[in-house]
């Protein structure tokens, strides 16, 4: 593929998504504004149920997609993948999914500008908006991802399914601890769940299956 086919590809298959999901993250969050969901009454249940335990546990599943720990072990895991296979291809696939989820929430979140839920927030808030949750965008970028290519590379069926397992809890830790801090709405969260999937959805096609897709597409023009 030459340098122009490249720029062109990665342009239609990274860039053209973000913008798209960027303009659909906005759009959904202003309409979330313009006609209120009543979801206050859910962070008023939660906030009213709280326990020293809860408190305690919610503030480490918070704590599994803190920006410095993702950005830490995002770097991390892109050497580890680069040393044992070889290649750039997992490392930049998990970057671009970790990496694009960010710059679409911080695109979004200052111009939606949602106020957090009128609760007392058990963390501090940082300057971003209510919506959508980054925290839990990024949970599931980093650790889907990481599922995702530990899966390519194992076997074992069983092993398969215990590592998506955790892979799918660790985001969904991150998000009920998000709702029961104080932090987010439910729509926040949910909808950082799909901007997640749809980062590593993007990031997959245009890295970690683009040759596979260029394969079957010359073979079906030769047997055209």
């Amino acid at each position: 593929m030459s340098r122009t086919e490249q720029a062109k590809h990665y342009a239609l298959a990274i860039l053209l998504p973000m913008l798209l999901m960027a303009g659909v993250t906005y759009g959904v969050g202003k309409a979330i504004l313009a006609w209120p969901t009543g979801e206050a009454s859910v962070s008023r249940s939660l906030a009213a149920d709280r326990t020293s335990l809860w408190n305690g546990l919610t503030d480490f599943g918070s704590s599994l997609s803190d920006t410095p720990y993702i950005v830490a072990l995002t770097v991390m895991a892109a050497i580890v993948f680069r040393r044992v296979y070889r290649r750039w291809r997992e490392s930049i696939f998990l970057v671009a999914a970790v990496w694009s989820q960010s710059l679409i929430f911080l695109a979004t979140t200052g111009p939606v500008g949602r106020q957090r839920p009128p609760v007392q927030h058990l963390d501090e808030a940082p300057p971003t908006s209510s919506f959508p949750s980054g925290h839990v965008s990024a949970a599931v970028a980093f650790y889907c991802g990481m599922a995702l290519l530990l899966t390519a590379h194992v076997r074992s069926r069983a092993l398969q399914v215990l590592i998506w397992v955790l892979g799918i809890a660790a985001p969904l830790a991150v998000g009920f601890s998000r709702l029961y801090r104080g932090m987010h709405f439910l729509t926040d969260v949910l909808w950082g769940v799909l901007l997640g999937v749809g980062c590593v959805v993007m990031a997959a096609r245009a890295i970690l299956y683009a040759r596979q897709r260029q394969r079957q597409r010359s073979e079906l023009v030769r047997s055209a």
